[in-house]
């Protein structure tokens, strides 16, 4: 496997691959890996020489657990991750609402928390099993052209093109292949600003996520691996994420829970503050299916409730399911003008749209509010103790059905 930057000079000529895939994060990785399971020949290109240094998504929900199984990985992910089998809410130390995975009716009912660089490793190493050749770091994707029968991607650095019969872009918002399409969307930017950091776990909560309800901003705990905790709340308004660091985050806590809660800041292994903005594209192909976008790529949620790298995983899933008969049928007249990818737009955007509109009602009830304000959101917590209430806000935090 490429997993180095390529070497100097230009690419060879080479035979024109099946897939092309631009982008060598988690979700374009997977997509390799599902590719390459299939017997497809498949080529990932990445700019990046080495993973980024923050791991911001950590959290793996049920549906991502069936397909991270199907791709035989699941043991290997579970085992080097903390499983999550329930969630509580807490209102000035009290529990006063409390979610159990485990009725949500899912084939895996639990999330599992994994650092982003721990989960890379793991697909990249399956992808490594599956078609040693096909990951290459250091290629930039500088263009892309259309051709008769294939795609070629111009890249930089003095490397030759790459062709493919069809082109993927998992390269994030403001990707290549995106603007190739000729897709965008004008999106919304939050007013919320938010701090994060890991640190080491003195809570006693042990595997259980928990939510601390303030009226100056909720505060978010998960457990990681290795006896960490990673810590979420809402920036003052006024602070800009440039003061964003492990102190500040320590002493917010202190101020929104109590002091002994608080976390050492000497411990911290990582601590970063972040902004919010939605971002969904019309569609997510070309009508003949040549050029297609996943994950964040085509759709951008808020961070808040773990949902945007498990929606490009179902993308990629969804897409690396339907690539055998798009490839086939790629030389073929299209009957009837009948889209070769089907309703995988349709049905992935519908689900992005649906992930961002819990991801908002998240971001509503943990923004800072009034004393009335704080009111009503204690009598809407109070609804939780619902049974099918709370098993619908389990399905719902868990991704059931995305």
């Amino acid at each position: 496997m490429h997993d180095g930057p390529m070497p100097d000079g230009p690419m060879h000529d080479e035979p024109v691959h099946d897939v092309a895939v631009v982008g060598a994060g988690p979700v374009g990785v997977l997509l390799a890996a599902a590719l390459a399971q299939r017997g497809i020949d498949v080529v990932v290109l990445e700019k990046r020489t080495q993973a980024h240094r923050h791991s911001r998504a950590i959290g793996i929900h049920p549906p991502s657990l069936v397909v991270l199984e199907r791709l035989e990985v699941l043991d290997e992910i579970v085992a080097a991750g903390v499983r999550i089998d329930r969630g509580v809410l807490r209102i000035h130390g009290r529990e006063r609402a409390r979610l159990e995975f485990a009725s949500t009716g899912a084939r895996h009912p639990f999330v599992v928390t994994l650092p982003q660089l721990a989960t890379e490793r793991i697909l990249r190493a399956r992808l490594a099993d599956l078609a040693p050749d096909a990951l290459r770091t250091g290629v930039d994707v500088r263009r892309v052209e259309r051709e008769a029968a294939s795609v070629r991607l111009h890249l930089g650095g003095g490397f030759a093109s790459v062709r493919a019969r069809v082109v993927v872009g998992a390269d994030g918002p403001s990707g290549v292949v995106a603007s190739a399409l000729g897709l965008s969307a004008a999106g919304r930017s939050y007013p919320h600003r938010y701090l994060m950091g890991d640190f080491a776990d003195t809570t006693g909560d042990s595997a259980v996520a928990v939510l601390h309800l303030h009226p100056r901003g909720i505060v978010e705990s998960f457990p990681l691996p290795g006896g960490q905790r990673r810590w979420v709340t809402h920036l003052p308004a006024g602070v800009g994420v440039e003061r964003a660091d492990a102190a500040l985050l320590a002493q917010l806590i202190a101020e929104r829970i109590a002091p002994e809660a608080a976390p050492d800041p000497a411990t911290a292994t990582m601590s970063s503050g972040f902004g919010v903005r939605r971002r969904i594209l019309p569609r997510m192909a070309s009508g003949d299916g040549r050029l297609v976008v996943i994950g964040d790529a085509a759709h951008e949620v808020s961070p808040i409730g773990g949902q945007g790298m498990n929606l490009g995983w179902l993308d990629a899933d969804a897409l690396a399911e339907r690539m055998p008969a798009l490839l086939a049928g790629l030389d073929s007249p299209q009957q009837g003008g009948v889209s070769p990818l089907g309703d995988l737009g349709r049905t992935r955007l519908r689900s992005a749209r649906a992930a961002a509109r819990i991801s908002e009602f998240n971001m509503a009830m943990g923004r800072p509010t009034s004393a009335a304000g704080f009111a009503l959101r204690r009598a809407v917590i109070a609804t939780t103790a619902l049974p099918p209430l709370r098993r619908s806000l389990a399905r719902a935090f868990t991704m059931h059905g995305r």
